[in-house]
């Protein structure tokens, strides 16, 4: 029987083979692109290697439509190596937690001090219409899981770094703030998830990122969250949902969302 590896391993298999076909020895920022972000990922700079995500260790092609599959190395403008992700694992598909967070994990073997992750997801506030950007400032895990093992206690209070948020405000000072809820899907949330989620303080609902970020903090990373409201959450107004809607919104805003990633890796 073949030998089962920890997600730590695991990670360092996949930082050894990104090393080897990319040619490049570390990273400093990973940035995880989802539904909506991935158009224009190849105006962030200069591509060094373009790596099918599912031919890496412990990573597996995307499933969800609107979502790309490929490890890009690229060099940014700030002359720094970015590591971008054009897909994800969510956790609705059976993989486990570790699967979820290996590209963050793999990232952190590669040095990476940043991550930038991304979302498109459902807005509680009325007022953000769909193609809203917004800045997260903290998130509620209502996965009922997470990436952490045993008693790993890390201090969650910064999660998504202040330091980077300001940035995101400098470089659009337009962008709000929400506090996004991750559910595990991947079915929509019902109208009375959602007013839950607006009891506890959510404007945002999704099925990723939290996972993701405590991985991070748990790497010592720094974090930057930003979502893209694709939609209305169920209950806000009488619209139904529909993943084909979620896709039109992403592409529709892909130009300024591509737009705003180069100017924030430029200030990263």
């Amino acid at each position: 029987m073949a030998e089962t590896l920890t997600p730590h391993e695991m990670a360092v298999q996949a930082a050894a083979a990104i090393r080897t076909q990319a040619g490049v020895e570390r990273v400093d920022i990973l940035l995880i692109l989802g539904s909506g972000w991935a158009h224009g990922a190849d105006q962030l700079g200069d591509i060094q290697a373009s790596l099918p995500i599912e031919e890496l260790p412990g990573f597996s092609k995307p499933v969800v439509a609107g979502h790309g599959g490929q490890a890009l190395i690229t060099r940014l403008a700030t002359g720094k190596t970015g590591l971008i992700l054009t897909g994800r694992t969510h956790l609705y598909e059976g993989r486990g937690a570790a699967a979820v967070v290996h590209g963050v994990r793999t990232a952190a073997e590669l040095g990476a001090k940043t991550l930038v992750v991304t979302n498109g997801c459902g807005g509680l506030d009325p007022t953000w219409q769909p193609g809203t950007i917004a800045v997260i400032k903290d998130h509620i895990n209502l996965t009922g899981d997470t990436p952490l093992a045993g008693a790993v206690f890390i201090d969650m209070s910064d999660a998504y770094s202040k330091r980077l948020r300001q940035i995101a405000h400098e470089v659009d000072p337009g962008l709000p703030e929400g506090v996004y809820a991750q559910f595990r899907g991947p079915s929509y949330e019902t109208p009375a998830e959602v007013r839950m989620a607006g009891v506890m303080g959510a404007t945002l609902v999704g099925m990723s990122t939290a996972l993701e970020t405590i991985a991070a903090v748990e790497a010592g990373m720094a974090v930057l969250g930003l979502s893209l409201v694709t939609n209305h959450a169920a209950g806000v107004t009488s619209e139904m949902l529909d993943h084909a809607d979620v896709l039109a919104a992403g592409a529709e805003a892909g130009p300024r969302l591509a737009a705003l990633l180069d100017k924030l890796c430029g200030r990263l």
